[in-house]
């Protein structure tokens, strides 16, 4: 029987009563790097690090903060991917695109996963009719496949978010799964046909866990508590560790050092798929969706 959640847009499944999901070579933990490559735009309130100039214009505080991560932070992010053998799944404003073409190359030479990120995070993607939301989607689909040479799969909304049409919007694009619902440590299918729930996270999420005083070490002990625990549960299914990073946090100098030990440290397990988000959707769409499992 389908349970309903008040949420049309997916139904309610207890991870206890689905069948047990594997992943590739017997993997109980499938990994990947949620790798937010962002535009903002100067004079707009946006993501800051001190509230109190947040709504002057120009504001060099918080824009200069976020600016480092595409100038600086992103490269020693890539450095710390690179030497630990992991691809991103880059979460890509379309306007990136156009203002920071090395970064897109650097991506397309490492085969990175590249989702659609909406068109800036200085603009969340709400207040949209369908038709006006259908153009825009289309636009930045459009922008992210000429310049990546690739169309995305995947969508994940500025601050996560949606309208009540998104899904099936992108669905009618060609792309196949979202980000946004935050829900579940497994992809699940939508209400909507061809499109998946990939999970994401705002807890392990550099943004998050900085911005409330958490320190480089205890962040590393983060990662491995939560690869231990999801390891633990797998004993019943393989579960989804996604690790969301933006390059003005974790790109900061002192704090290279702790995303390399964590990286390191979840590269030497034996029992975790490195991958991206694209590579975890298509696996479940082949083994279970395809395979007329119900979850």
């Amino acid at each position: 029987m389908t349970e309903t959640t008040g949420n049309p847009l997916f139904d309610y499944s207890p991870i206890i009563e689905r069948p047990a999901l594997s992943w590739p070579g017997g993997a109980r933990v499938a990994v990947y790097i949620g790798l937010n490559i962002e535009h903002f735009h100067l004079g707009r309130p946006s993501t800051s690090i001190w509230p109190g100039t947040a709504d002057l214009v120009p504001d060099p505080l918080n824009h200069g903060w976020r600016d480092y991560g595409v100038r600086v932070g992103i490269w020693r992010t890539i450095d710390s991917l690179d030497r630990h053998g992991m691809r991103a799944s880059a979460l890509l404003n379309s306007e990136a695109a156009d203002h920071y073409p090395q970064i897109i190359t650097a991506g397309v030479e490492r085969d990175w996963a590249w989702l659609a990120h909406g068109q800036t995070n200085s603009i969340l993607h709400t207040g949209l009719e369908r038709e006006q939301e259908r153009h825009v989607l289309a636009g930045i689909v459009d922008k992210i496949a000429a310049a990546t040479g690739r169309g995305p799969q995947g969508w994940m909304g500025p601050g996560l978010t949606e309208t009540a049409n998104t899904p099936a919007l992108l669905a009618e694009l060609g792309l196949s799964y979202v980000l946004d619902w935050t829900n579940d440590d497994q992809p699940y299918r939508l209400n909507v046909p061809g499109m998946l729930s990939v999970p994401y996270t705002v807890e392990l999420n550099d943004l998050l866990l900085f911005s409330r005083g958490i320190t480089g070490p205890e962040f590393v002990r983060i990662v491995r508590d939560q690869h231990e625990q999801l390891r633990a549960d797998a004993r019943t299914g393989g579960r989804v560790l996604a690790l969301a990073l933006h390059p003005f946090v974790i790109g900061q100098a002192f704090r290279a050092r702790y995303l390399d030990e964590a990286l390191a440290y979840l590269a030497a397990q034996p029992d975790v798929w490195l991958t991206t988000s694209d590579e975890i959707a298509e696996h479940y769409r082949h083994t279970v969706v395809d395979a007329g499992q119900r979850v």
